[in-house]
């Protein structure tokens, strides 16, 4: 290490050191806000970093997010306010409702990223969107009558109590059907990313058996939050998350798969 670099370690050492025992030792909304601030700084860096890579994350929208996130665990601060809990609900939130609807732009531009959209035209990646979609709101449908023709056995009781097996089983069948329905008559002929009828069919079954796993799963954070439904916006179904919970799954699981049909076509 140069003599120079050295001196300058040391200056910063002398000065840094004493304002940050100061800073710690007030706590408070001081030490908030000057965590924030390095909380901006680093990640902001970092996505300048992840910049000069081939990816181009959103520094807009992240940075200021790494301050607001150290700002809301001040807030709660303190073992009573529960700061871990604050802060790791905060992340959780927006990643499971906000990381998830991301990939909804993603598998609409799907056709343009390659192989073009082919016969379907500007239908190609709108389709590649409404596929999961129906798919898993067709499946719940199918599940939700099943259940209540044939339904004797209970699936999750501790759960869910009104989920019945022969209701999954109805639904995932469901789920086929739409996937094969969908797939044999238009996705077929999207170039790189498209799925025959067969290839549909497994594939529904696949979205059919994740969005149960997404469902069973925003019933578990209902019961520990002790409400039944997640909101009343949308009457008959409850909050935004009662309806779209499955799709918040569904989402990333069919983009991956495209991507993994693509790879392997």
């Amino acid at each position: 290490m140069a003599a120079g670099d050295l001196g300058r370690r040391v200056a910063v050492a002398a000065v840094g050191i004493p304002i940050g025992i100061l800073l710690i030792y007030v706590g408070g909304w001081v030490l908030g806000v000057v965590l924030a601030l390095i909380a901006f700084l680093g990640a902001r860096e970092f996505y300048q970093m992840a910049g000069l890579t081939s990816g181009r994350p959103f520094s807009a929208l992240g940075a200021p997010a790494a301050a607001i996130l150290v700002g809301f665990a001040v807030f709660r601060r303190g073992p009573d306010g529960s700061p871990m809990t604050a802060a790791s609900g905060t992340v959780a939130g927006f990643l499971y409702v906000g990381g998830a609807l991301a990939f909804a732009p993603l598998l609409h531009a799907l056709p343009q990223v390659g192989g073009g959209t082919g016969p379907l035209g500007e239908w190609a990646g709108p389709l590649l969107l409404i596929f999961p979609i129906t798919v898993t709101w067709m499946g719940d449908s199918g599940a939700y009558f099943s259940g209540m023709r044939f339904g004797r056995r209970k699936l999750i009781p501790s759960v869910s109590p009104k989920k019945t097996v022969e209701g999954s089983i109805g639904g995932l069948l469901v789920s086929a059907i739409t996937g094969a329905a969908i797939a044999g008559a238009a996705l077929h002929s999207i170039p790189v990313w498209g799925l025959g009828a067969a290839e549909g069919a497994l594939v529904g079954l696949v979205l059919g058996a994740v969005a149960q796993v997404a469902d069973l799963a925003e019933s578990v954070i209902k019961r520990e939050a002790g409400v039944k439904d997640s909101g009343s916006l949308l009457p008959g179904h409850g909050g935004v998350l009662d309806r779209f919970d499955a799709v918040l799954f569904n989402l990333p699981a069919f983009y991956a798969v495209m991507v993994l049909v693509a790879m392997l076509g």
